[in-house]
């Protein structure tokens, strides 16, 4: 793929994130599906698409930290907690950080926290850069169908019309570690 073929396809999905749409794109493991985390039409339409409860929450995946301060209560982390939190950043693994109270509940879903990442794929540093926000990041697949690793893949669960921004996954071949940033227990295995 050129490089100007991999720009339009990123403008497309751009355009279609502002227009509420929601999108897939390639992670460090698996094709994602995501939306604005501010539109709660499309964060709506995703849980819809994915067969997913919104109680469970949802995760946030950034360029950037500062991307994901407006999310999260970064006063409820210590020094030592963001220290690290920044040492396995950007990469492949996911925070559960205390919420602002203002954080919507169609992203935490019946938590007071949210999972969060800054991630180290280059389509996603540079979707999440140009977007000038975190996106809302599920695994590309239907419920009780494998995570999608190509794009073919996910064309075939979710069909020709969804968005979906030309590229790799990464190299990884389990999903993000999922860990609490205050107590550092970990919730999933990456």
């Amino acid at each position: 793929m050129s490089r100007n073929e991999n720009r339009a396809a990123l403008s497309d999905v751009l355009q279609a994130l502002q227009q509420e749409e929601v999108i897939a794109y390639p992670t460090e493991a698996v094709f994602g599906l995501g939306c604005d985390p501010d539109s709660e039409k499309a964060v709506n339409a995703l849980l819809a698409l994915k067969q997913r409860p919104w109680q469970k929450g949802l995760i946030l995946i950034a360029a950037n930290y500062e991307q994901l301060k407006p999310y999260v209560d970064d006063s409820a982390l210590t020094d030592s907690q963001r220290e690290t939190i920044f040492s396995v950043w950007p990469g492949p693994v996911t925070w559960v950080i205390p919420t602002h109270p203002e954080t919507p509940r169609w992203l935490t879903g019946s938590f007071d926290s949210l999972a969060v990442r800054v991630s180290d794929h280059p389509l996603v540093q540079q979707l999440c850069s140009q977007y000038g926000k975190p996106l809302v990041s599920t695994s590309a697949n239907l419920s009780g169908q494998e995570p999608c690793r190509t794009i073919e893949e996910v064309r075939i669960q979710f069909g020709s019309s969804l968005p979906v921004l030309a590229g790799l996954v990464g190299g990884r071949l389990n999903p993000s570690e999922i860990r609490d940033a205050l107590t550092g227990k970990q919730f999933r295995q990456g």
